[in-house]
């Protein structure tokens, strides 16, 4: 038996849990939420990374798809609701294939099903546009985790990738933490700045979760984790899922990636447009300047150092297909994860360890925010502070 073949043996028992998928904002931006213009049921790989048939292929047994919105849309907390409708129709859609989860128990009865569980996360802390109101509403829609920024700095906490606000998370961004431990929703640190991570894991009484980051050890990129954040997490029972996006995971791909990040703005275009007009343009500038290709073993590199320095029972994977547009050689989309076990398997690691990596530690951390959420319920109400009151 090959190590593919071992390796999408064990994804039958232990699929993947991904912790983040951009599918949703793809279907916004090419279709506007036309599911009959991007029929999941069918190979979608013209236009998309994510489809049934490769999901399946793949062995993803639980997904979290991402709520995403961009941080400068006027009124963000509509377009968010617009995103969770977008995933609740592709449920409804093909209920053979995909169960709506709300919680660890649903991910492991889905599993028992042969479904893949859909779970969502709000990517960024603008969706919640400051309100401890809307954060709640959200998580009754059935979000499950938000990652405290995306890109830009937002007023209560600092992203990697804009300059230093408040130094971290602010009082109220504390309160949104607690806010968020209380409801039982995962506080997601990818994006955010490392005084951020830090000020998030002081405060929180729960499991954290990096939904789609690398090792900065290995890859000195902002948008990926400090060792000495990945270190903390067995103390906080969280969980580090490795990104597989080349500018995050190949150190070459850093500087090619600002220099064509600057030709598409050059051209009109936002750095993360992926509609067709946006990518003929990153295609053009490919031609000229051929980009540095990373593989499952530059994925590989990553979840071996942070195996390391976090432990085997803190670390997962979160994809970020659909919210990239280029993927390493192997990890082409979602039908690729077989592929990252096999070298893996190539390594050494035990089938026990793999199975935490793609699975068990997923549904263990969300089990456990559940957990702390039951007894905070019972401890306090609700927070009805505002950002005026508690940042001035």
């Amino acid at each position: 038996m090959t190590s593919l073949d071992e390796a999408r043996e064990l994804l039958r028992e232990f699929p993947v849990a991904d912790g983040h998928n951009d599918l949703p904002w793809a279907l916004r931006q090419q279709v506007r939420y036309d599911l009959d213009a991007r029929d999941l049921a069918t190979d979608q790989s013209a236009h998309l990374h994510t489809d049934l048939p490769r999901l399946r292929a793949g062995g993803v047994g639980a997904q979290f798809w991402s709520v995403y919105v961009r941080s400068d849309l006027s009124e963000p907390v509509p377009a968010t609701l617009e995103q969770i409708d977008c995933v609740r129709q592709l449920i409804a859609r093909h209920p053979a294939d995909l169960r709506a989860a709300l919680t660890a128990a649903d991910m492991e009865a889905a599993r028992g099903e042969g479904r893949i569980a859909s779970l969502m996360g709000a990517e960024g802390g603008h969706s919640i546009a400051n309100s401890l109101a809307t954060l709640r509403a959200l998580y009754a829609l059935g979000v499950r985790y938000m990652t405290l920024t995306h890109n830009d700095n937002i007023p209560w906490a600092d992203s990697a990738t804009d300059e230093p606000g408040v130094g971290g998370l602010s009082a109220f961004g504390r309160e949104v933490v607690r806010e968020m431990n209380r409801e039982g929703m995962l506080v997601d640190l990818s994006h955010v700045a490392p005084t951020t991570m830090r000020d998030a894991l002081d405060t929180t009484v729960a499991p954290v979760i990096f939904s789609h980051s690398s090792s900065r050890a290995v890859c000195d990129h902002p948008r990926n984790i400090p060792d000495d954040v990945l270190e903390r997490l067995p103390a906080n029972g969280g969980v580090a899922m490795v990104t597989f996006v080349p500018k995050f995971v190949l150190q070459a791909a850093v500087d090619w990636t600002g220099a064509a990040d600057e030709n598409m703005r050059e051209h009109g275009f936002h750095p993360l447009d992926t509609t067709s007009e946006a990518m003929k343009v990153h295609r053009a500038f490919e031609d000229a300047h051929p980009r540095p290709v990373a593989t499952a073993a530059t994925v590989a590199d990553h979840l071996d150092h942070m195996r390391e320095a976090a432990g085997i029972d803190h670390i997962g994977i979160g994809g970020d297909y659909d919210g990239t547009a280029f993927t390493p050689d192997g990890l082409g989309d979602v039908s690729g994860y077989p592929n990252l076990i096999a070298e893996l398997l190539s390594r050494g690691w035990s089938k026990p360890d793999l199975a935490k990596l793609t699975w068990q530690n997923a549904v263990r951390v969300l089990g456990a925010a559940e957990d702390v959420a039951r007894a905070e319920r019972s401890r306090r109400g609700p927070s009805n502070a505002t950002l005026a009151q508690l940042d001035g």
